[in-house]
């Protein structure tokens, strides 16, 4: 073997041992990086809790619906890992339970709010007959519950501190004997707290969503969470445009010097009436508004 020869297998035996440690150090790297979080908010399980709430029937505070889609919840949140807290109180005569959903002792900095129950008379439907049933409440109420039970399910543990908190009694103002909003009111009258930020969802599982910027809304919040949805691709169903003006579970907080904001299609024609049925949400209208707030959670930074 010549001189040459054995430089020129010298070398290509060198290019060899370079390339072979080459790949065993990018596989020992890879081998120590995290699995990839496989678990994401999925607009489908998020549909499937719709179809479990509706299945209970009406969820009218004292009714047998009312109590199973309550255990049920709790069920959901703890199998998920978190502390599962009911808040009992009375307002106007009536017994409230709010269901506060935590994940360790912390403060939360960051509420996240839906009512569960559902509204008791269908005085919005065509029929007058009809004015006297109760709303089946798929959209007025189950939708905004199954998009907290997702974000349960999927928010990762090092997230910022959040509470989810599923309100009782939101549903039934304009009947005597009660009003609206009466769990959030006894929720904020009951519990001192100063989070950055209150967010509430109400009737977003509409297949046909338009969620207009709501005027009483704290306006910062509204952008930067109206900023999240386009960033995602979700400029179509969150119009950057101011339409109604809301009293909803983020007026207490509102009233008590709390930045919040509601986010809620109030375009949908089947408000407090029968046709408030399984069939007029959809998993891509939940899994929108579902993305969007895990987005912007995710984003939120702990502050002292």
């Amino acid at each position: 073997m010549t001189k040459k020869s054995i430089a020129l297998y010298l070398t290509i035996i060198g290019l060899l041992l370079i390339i072979a440690v080459g790949w065993y150090a990018y596989a020992l790297h890879a081998s120590r990086q995290p699995e990839p979080d496989s678990v994401s908010f999925d607009g489908l399980r998020a549909y499937a809790d719709v179809q479990t709430q509706v299945a209970f029937g009406p969820r009218i505070p004292g009714s047998n619906g009312h109590a199973q889609v309550q255990a049920w919840m709790r069920t959901e949140l703890e199998s998920a890992g978190w502390q599962v807290e009911i808040q009992e109180s009375e307002a106007l005569g009536h017994p409230i339970q709010n269901v506060v959903a935590k994940r360790g002792d912390a403060s939360p900095q960051i509420i996240l709010g839906a009512h569960y129950d559902s509204r008791m008379f269908a005085d919005n439907d065509p029929d007058f007959a009809n004015h006297t049933q109760p709303v089946p409440g798929a959209n007025d109420g189950a939708s905004g519950v199954a998009v907290l039970l997702e974000l349960a399910r999927t928010l990762p543990e090092d997230s910022v501190s959040t509470w989810l908190v599923f309100f009782d009694a939101e549903d039934n103002g304009r009947i005597e004997g009660w009003d609206w909003i009466l769990g959030s009111r006894e929720f904020v009258k009951n519990n001192v707290l100063q989070p950055r930020a209150v967010v509430i969802v109400d009737m977003i599982g509409d297949a046909d969503l338009n969620i207009y910027k709501e005027r009483n809304s704290n306006p910062d919040l509204t952008d930067e969470i109206w900023g999240v949805a386009n960033n995602l691709g979700y400029g179509q169903q969150f119009i950057a445009e101011y339409k109604f003006s809301m009293t909803d579970d983020h007026t207490p907080f509102l009233e008590a010097g709390i930045p919040a904001m509601d986010i809620i299609d109030f375009d949908y024609p089947y408000w407090h009436t029968l046709a408030d049925t399984l069939d007029k949400v959809s998993a891509e209208s939940l899994e929108a508004v579902g993305k969007t707030l895990w987005t912007w959670i995710t984003q939120q930074s702990v502050q002292n």
